[in-house]
């Protein structure tokens, strides 16, 4: 019952329906890829080594008794899906981190960006934790709790 509870828990947060758009949009633009790699790169790669039809001359070694044979040419494309389609992901996880970076950082009066600086000991001058009242470094008694102090971002 108590795994019943969490998956309750986990469908209810919202990450099923992001995941759900992920895959949607994960599969329609394998599609393209696909069709990119099928209808564009493959041809022109049949043009480049002098294939006809639907094989490529000298990427496909005949195995007998059976219909088909090793293809290479079929890797190739699959390699190239592959590159372009993780290319593409990079990008847009590069991407959704930096919007997420530039929505996260905080706003001074004046409109500019503020970065948190760790709090530090006025004594020794080194990192202290948020909320300390004794220096871990110096042993220095703290005249308040330490807080985190806001810099404008150069």
């Amino acid at each position: 019952m108590k795994i019943i509870k969490e998956f309750r828990e986990f469908i209810n947060r919202g990450n099923v329906m992001d995941m759900a758009v992920g895959v949607i949009i994960g599969a329609a633009f394998t599609a393209i890829i696909t069709s990119l790699t099928n209808d564009i790169i493959n041809p022109f790669i049949k043009l480049i080594t002098g294939g006809q039809g639907t094989e490529v001359a000298g990427l496909t070694i005949p195995v007998p008794g059976t219909e088909n044979g090793i293809d290479f040419g079929a890797f190739i494309s699959a390699i190239i899906n592959f590159l372009i389609v993780a290319w593409v992901v990079f990008i847009m996880v590069k991407a959704f981190n930096k919007m997420k970076d530039q929505g996260s950082k905080i706003r001074g009066k004046n409109g500019e960006a503020l970065e948190e600086k760790a709090p530090t000991c006025p004594y020794c001058l080194e990192e202290v934790l948020e909320g300390a009242t004794r220096c871990p470094h110096c042993a220095a008694e703290l005249p308040a709790p330490a807080e985190p102090t806001f810099e404008p971002v150069k």
